[in-house]
């Protein structure tokens, strides 16, 4: 506590340097339980979790889940753990950004050791689940992170989604051009807090935006301070990953004024256009994305898109290294990998442009990671306004 209150003063005072300095000074004098997780052995898991945000009792609490199935509140489970001496006493994280800032300090053997506590005595599987055991569809799944700092997304970085409405000879030399000149990748940012929405939430169609499209992504959450990180260390400074859709408005922008025809807060800013999770993987139960990665999207049934790593442009690791030359990343910041052929807005895979519609009902999957399920619904015409505001599409825009 000492530290971390001379750290917050600190902080106030020195700029960007000293605040990395002062992280650094951290990791080195956190205390004894987190210099007794860097140096303790490793430590084995009855099973593998993941990690997520959840209503319980009408407030939001982490959890362990179990099987995709189970949620464990974890602040409970500390509670009996410790009823045991054998175990001390370790406070638990108060949200899923202080679960992920403070994992390899402490956080993560006592996890470990819940689920070991759990499984050696018969409460999972058996008679003797406790009241803290809940089924997942008994409390309501939240967005994992409330709310990532930053939200960092790639940019057309799967080579079947570059020029995806040209026609097939347009396509190939597009992607030929891009195979030879990789460049660096193109990363912009994702508004967080309103944007940000969970399983089972609904994206609001912007009154008005009828060409509001899908994009299946990788989120990689980062678990430590990184700036200058190089690819080759970038695995190191991930905590793990979840399921992510970049909602899209593809209207553009309205003629006139400001003579800038790309706008990337409209085309990503609505409320709603960031759904996340259901839930997080820690990466030791996930493995290297780059090998294993396989991302799918369904809108009512059919599927869009599918995609591995294998047609990604620039790596995840790139992607780090070159986000942390721009500004630092912190603990619960998103980078997302970027989506592959099959947008709404593409004519490569089924020939015609399809945009949401209210009713629809999208599902993302990651293979590992799990299926973010979010409904689709269309927004009331506001009242008011002085002319100012986005127009609709139709008002300026005849296809």
């Amino acid at each position: 506590m000492r530290f971390a209150k001379a750290f917050h003063a600190f902080t106030a005072v020195a700029g960007t340097a000293a605040v990395l300095a002062a992280a650094t000074l951290g990791v080195a004098l956190a205390g004894a339980s987190a210099a007794s997780a860097q140096t303790a052995p490793a430590m084995d898991v009855a099973e593998p979790f993941k990690v997520g945000t959840f209503e319980i009792e009408g407030e939001p609490r982490v959890g362990l889940v179990l099987r995709d199935a189970l949620v464990v509140d974890i602040a409970a489970a500390n509670r009996q753990l410790e009823r045991n001496p054998a175990y001390p006493r370790l406070p638990m994280p108060d949200d899923m950004l202080d679960l992920i800032g403070r994992y390899e300090y402490g956080v993560k053997p006592r996890l470990y050791e819940i689920v070991n506590h759990l499984a050696a005595n018969d409460m999972i599987d058996g008679g003797a689940r406790p009241a803290f055991v809940y089924d997942v569809s008994d409390v309501r799944t939240l967005p994992p992170i409330l709310y990532p700092g930053k939200i960092l997304n790639a940019a057309v970085n799967f080579y079947s989604h570059v020029n995806e409405t040209g026609t097939p000879e347009e396509r190939a030399e597009a992607r030929r051009q891009r195979r030879e000149n990789r460049g660096v990748p193109y990363l912009f940012l994702k508004p967080s807090r309103g944007a940000v929405i969970g399983n089972g939430d609904a994206v609001v169609i912007p009154h008005g935006r009828d060409r509001t499209d899908w994009e299946v992504e990788l989120g990689a959450v980062i678990g430590k301070a990184a700036k200058y990180v190089s690819a080759t260390e970038a695995q190191d400074y991930v905590f793990g990953y979840t399921v992510t859709i970049d909602i899209s408005d593809r209207g553009g922008r309205p003629p006139g004024g400001n003579p800038l025809s790309s706008d990337w807060f409209v085309g990503k800013g609505h409320d709603t256009f960031a759904p996340m999770g259901p839930w997080i993987v820690p990466k030791e139960f996930y493995g290297d994305p780059m090998e294993n990665l396989r991302q799918t999207l369904s809108v009512g049934g059919e599927q869009m898109q599918e995609a591995r790593a294998g047609d990604m442009i620039h790596t995840l690791w790139e992607l780090v290294e070159y986000g942390s030359s721009i500004i630092t990343l912190f603990p619960g910041d998103v980078i997302n990998n970027g989506t592959s052929g099959g947008v709404g807005m593409g004519t490569a895979v089924r020939g015609e442009q399809r945009f949401l519609q209210p009713g629809d009902l999208i599902e993302a999957s990651i293979d590992g990671i799990g299926t973010l399920t979010i409904p689709v619904v269309g927004e009331d015409e506001p009242t008011g306004g002085t002319g100012a505001r986005l127009p609709p599409v139709r008002s300026y825009r005849r296809r």
